[in-house]
């Protein structure tokens, strides 16, 4: 008994607490699950209610209720553009849709800081609610077990709506068939936007009425929108219920799990996210058994189409050259891909590319050469230009440049979207940090160790990662980078916390030197190893290697059937984008000389992915042009007007999405194909259709 008397009340809030998840998650279960939209700003959608009610209190039912509609109507509002936002980008995945609504999200918490304030604001409840009732001998608010009963009379009635009425049964037929819809002359297009706008509507009523318990403020819409993400992730699409029960764990988690197992509960909710979708997407139908291409040949036909192709070679009189003298695997592939821009030989490593493709003429070559050679010179140039304060965001720019660089080996030839490679990134980091504070400041030390941490850390959870694809691996990468931002928070010894770290000894270029201070030398070096690690980058790409990278992606269900260990390319290339990443932290840490939380968070990966698409998804220098880009705006530009830095990174998102759907690479190649590389977009979940060509033909490597 006295065990419950001690976590009765915050086995309460709890459930409270689950239940307000419960209506915001709804919303956003309802726009992905059945209008097909990753709504990175569902959470601003809260803020818009929790704000507006929070305005409009004045503790009267009156207040509450032209509080409970306004904000209702106003997140609505809000739903139905997002559905017009996201049409055009309705084939082109989730990857597009994920970037323009975290852009909007971004530019709508600036917009609602500059009209209601950066303090959290006060919410006035009606008077019979702000009392407490006597519950199993505790007192306890009036207005959470209010809410508790209006969040399971909303499930009831949305579970009714959804099974029982001809409303709903036009919901699900357009998640399940919208053509079948369409037959029966309902508008697919109407029915997402009702969606959308209604999905808004539950989560502003639930930001208004959950405003006394998650008061608006700063940081609210991030933290609302992370954990709906998890009951979303534990309880499915299918069910309401299975959200709602979802929704009441997650509560308990956040308020009894602090009092119980405190050290425990900051990790519980991303892993049991993470665990979740690895199960899933082990247990699910493989990803390869409908490739690109589509369903997996027939065995017969594939024979067939064997023996037709040795019997069209055989008259050749080329026996022991030509189709005779090649596996057997390989000729069935050649025969398979007939039209295609790669073929791959079976476990040999050899890339069947049309021989052609080896005889570039040497203009062609420094054609492709030249952007790189134009980029160095101007980069070796700005220290002669710039001043001590833009130097310093041209070495962040580096750092954050390597990061995107990564992040393009997985979602541009990997075909691996991630939205947690700040993980490996924040391994480097700390490492470089922690080296230094232990007196291993000589670079060149600082940045093998880094790399070798982060490789480490990339080849740990890789395994969860390489087997899922589309929307599941942008979910589990988001997992591990949120598990590793609360082991960050956590691990006070050897991260700071909270507060970061700063006051280590500088780093020393090589050995023997001294100690790097000025702004010109550490970007020199931040140069330098940024020139190195691209390089190697570049060559592996180039290399026979990479073309069995990009194979895996453009045709992966044929290198399967050839043979070839496509797991183990991708764990590969999981590793060796982490140490890069790794490297990345290591200068971001040298060209700062302090480090905090939010070096390495969520928001970092955004960019990162943002640069890459701005860049063009497989092309190098793009992603380090974008990352430029991204720094330049968020740090200098923003400069010149203080306080809007969110809202002007916002607009970039969006304009990015909508003007540059190929990145600057398919600005170069005149729009056809862009950046070269893989055929298809890395963001394309299974169960979308094959979105429009990103790129050029596969088995080129862009700069």
């Amino acid at each position: 008994m006295d065990l419950l008397d001690a976590h009765l009340i915050p086995a309460v809030d709890g459930v409270a607490f689950g239940l307000l998840l419960f209506v915001v998650a709804a919303g956003l279960s309802l726009a992905f699950g059945t209008a097909g939209v990753l709504n990175l700003s569902h959470g601003t959608l809260y803020a818009i209610g929790a704000y507006t009610g929070a305005e409009l209190s004045d503790g009267t039912w009156g207040g509450l209720a032209l509080g409970l509609a306004a904000g209702t109507a106003a997140a609505c509002v809000a739903g139905a553009g997002l559905s017009a936002a996201t049409a055009p980008l309705a084939r082109r995945g989730h990857l597009a849709q994920a970037l323009l609504t975290f852009g909007l999200a971004l530019i709508g918490g600036d917009l609602l800081i500059q009209f209601f304030g950066a303090d959290e604001l006060p919410v006035r409840v009606p008077e019979a609610l702000d009392s407490s009732v006597t519950l199993l001998g505790h007192r306890y608010p009036a207005y959470r077990l209010c809410f508790i009963v209006m969040a399971v009379l909303l499930a009831a009635f949305g579970t009714w709506v959804l099974t029982r009425t001809r409303m709903g049964a036009a919901v699900r037929a357009a998640a399940d068939d919208p053509q079948m819809l369409a037959a029966t002359g309902h508008s697919p297009r109407a029915v997402h936007t009702g969606v959308l706008a209604a999905a808004g509507a539950l989560a502003g009523a639930a930001g208004v009425l959950g405003a006394p318990i998650i008061g608006p403020g700063p940081g609210t819409s991030e933290t609302v929108l992370m954990l709906s993400l998890v009951v979303v992730v534990l309880g499915g699409l299918r069910s309401l219920w299975a959200t709602f029960f979802a929704a009441v764990a997650v509560g308990e988690v956040q308020t009894l799990g602090v009092s119980v197992a405190p050290d425990l509960a900051p990790y519980l909710l991303f892993a049991a996210m993470a665990a979740v979708l690895v199960l899933r997407s082990r247990f699910a139908e493989p990803a390869t058994a409908h490739g690109p291409e589509g369903p997996a040949p027939d065995p017969v036909a594939r024979l067939r189409s064997h023996l037709a192709a040795r019997l069209r070679r055989r008259p050749r009189g080329a026996a022991g050259s030509g189709a005779a003298a090649e596996a057997p695997g390989a000729v069935e592939a050649r025969e398979a891909s007939e039209g295609d821009r790669i073929v791959i030989a079976p476990r040999t490593g050899r890339s069947l590319l049309p021989a052609w493709t080896g005889r570039l003429p040497g203009g062609a070559a420094w054609r492709q050469a030249a952007p790189l050679l134009v980029l160095l010179v101007v980069l070796i140039a700005l220290p002669a230009l710039l001043d001590a304060y833009s130097i310093s965001l041209a070495g962040s720019a580096l750092a954050l440049g390597l990061l995107a660089v990564s992040v393009t080996i997985l979602t541009g030839y990997a075909g691996l979207p991630t939205l947690g490679q700040t993980a490996p990134f924040a391994v480097g980091a700390y490492a470089t940090a922690n080296l230094a504070d232990a007196g291993w400041t000589v670079g060149p030390v600082q940045i093998v160790l880094s790399a070798l941490a982060a490789a480490v850390f990339s080849a740990v959870v890789g395994p969860a990662v390489i087997r899922a694809r589309g929307t599941t691996v942008l979910m589990i990468t988001l997992a591990i980078g949120e598990l590793t931002g609360a082991v960050v928070n956590q691990l006070k010894s050897v991260t700071g916390g909270a507060d970061g770290l700063v006051g280590f000894p500088a780093t020393r270029a090589l050995w023997g030197g001294e100690g790097m201070l000025e702004e010109s030398e550490l970007y020199n070096y931040a140069l330098v190893v940024a020139v190195v690690a691209v390089a190697v980058t570049l060559l592996v790409l180039r290399s026979p290697a990479g073309k069995l990278l990009t194979g895996t992606r453009g045709a992966e269900a044929r290198m399967r059937a050839s043979g070839h260990p496509v797991g183990r390319y991708l764990l590969v290339a999981h590793v060796c984008a982490g140490a890069l990443a790794g490297v990345g932290g290591s200068l971001m840490v040298t060209v700062q000389q302090y480090l905090s939380p939010a070096d390495v968070g969520f928001e970092i990966a955004a960019f990162a992915l943002l640069a890459v698409v701005i860049g063009g998804t497989t092309s190098v220098i793009g992603a380090l042009l974008g990352a430029g880009l991204i720094v330049a705006t968020r740090d200098w530009v923003a400069g010149s007007w203080p306080g809007h830095g969110p809202l002007l990174l916002g607009v970039l998102f969006v304009a990015t999405v909508y003007v540059l759907p190929r990145g600057l690479a398919g600005l170069r190649s005149g729009g056809s194909g862009g950046g070269s590389g893989p055929s298809r977009d890395a963001s394309r979940a299974e169960d979308q259709p094959p979105p429009a060509p990103l790129s050029a033909p596969a088995g080129k490597v862009s700069p």
